[in-house]
């Protein structure tokens, strides 16, 4: 009884450590809290490096503890948000961690941040932390033939252009066959005119804003896309995701909408650690797509949650 009440005092401070976090936009208080909750299966490091210079031109490699299966792990690669003026990869290492307990192999990608970020310096470094991690998959037995992009907020927008814009990893030497599907968690996809700071900041100085739009290069042939969103998120609207699937519908592309009553734009990624997992609420979902990506092509369709 008295470890129940233990456990669930720390739970009751954690959760309001982390509403603090996320109103001070500081992920790696949540990447903190994470660490303390044991897995059944470790994320272990199997690379780090740089593909660049830069401040933040930086990828993790993880992989769950133990042998690989036939093939290698699969592998997710994640790009966290933080408005193309914050983040780091040490800070997202609990979407490792919750990764590797379910099977796959993580890539944590950075990527220069405004100033120097600025489009689209934040894509061409998101393809070159592709390459990076493809290139060492083998070595640390991972399948990258067959790869998921993630991201969450201006990660996810980073991973829906190299998706939907093929410029991008085409310039990197990326094969576009290899992306066997993209997740967005809460990405801005159709936020042209600039209405934050942090929009204008990033496509400061760009000819032709709408080239800067994911929802602009809505086509058939663009791998498939799970776009995940809360209904009360307020720093990007859900109707960006609501739009974008729609274009992508039109266009005849694969496409995926699945919607969190009630949840925020922190809540989303808080889902992807442990303590805040809301019972698997948003990981199952993104699982089931990067399985049936790998295998399978994904129907349109939307669904509440």
């Amino acid at each position: 009884m008295v470890t129940l009440i233990v456990l669930a005092v720390l739970g009751l401070g954690a959760f309001g450590l982390w509403r603090w976090a996320a109103a001070q936009g500081s992920a790696g208080t949540l990447e903190w809290i994470d660490a303390r909750f044991a897995r059944d299966v470790p994320a272990r490091l199997a690379a780090q490096g740089r593909y660049g210079p830069a401040d933040h031109q930086n990828v993790e490699l993880w992989t769950p503890a133990g042998k690989a299966p036939a093939g290698g792990w699969p592998l997710v690669v994640f790009i966290y948000g933080g408005g193309w003026h914050s983040g780091d990869t040490p800070e997202y290492r609990f979407v490792a961690r919750t990764l590797a307990d379910r099977g796959y192999a993580t890539a944590l990608v950075g990527y220069r941040l405004v100033p120097e970020g600025r489009f689209p310096a934040m894509l061409k470094d998101s393809a070159a932390g592709v390459r990076w991690a493809r290139d060492r998959a083998a070595a640390a037995q991972i399948s990258a033939d067959k790869l998921v992009l993630a991201g969450h907020s201006a990660g996810a927008y980073n991973v829906l252009m190299l998706t939907l814009d093929p410029q991008w990893l085409a310039e990197a030497g990326v094969p576009e066959r290899v992306i066997a599907g993209t997740v967005s968690l809460a990405g801005p996809a159709d936020f042209y005119p600039f209405t934050s700071d942090s929009a204008r900041n990033a496509m400061a100085g760009v000819a032709n804003p709408r080239t800067t739009q994911p929802i602009s290069f809505a086509r058939a042939d663009a791998p498939p896309i799970l776009l995940l969103h809360g209904t009360d998120d307020t720093v990007v609207r859900v109707r960006n995701s609501r739009r974008l699937a729609s274009a992508l519908k039109s266009a005849g592309g694969r496409v995926q909408e699945v919607e969190f009553e009630g949840m925020g734009h922190a809540g989303i990624i808080m889902a992807l650690s442990k303590p805040f997992a809301q019972g698997g609420k948003v990981l199952d979902p993104l699982l089931a797509f990067a399985a049936q990506a790998r295998g399978a092509s994904v129907p349109v369709q939307r669904e509440n949650r």
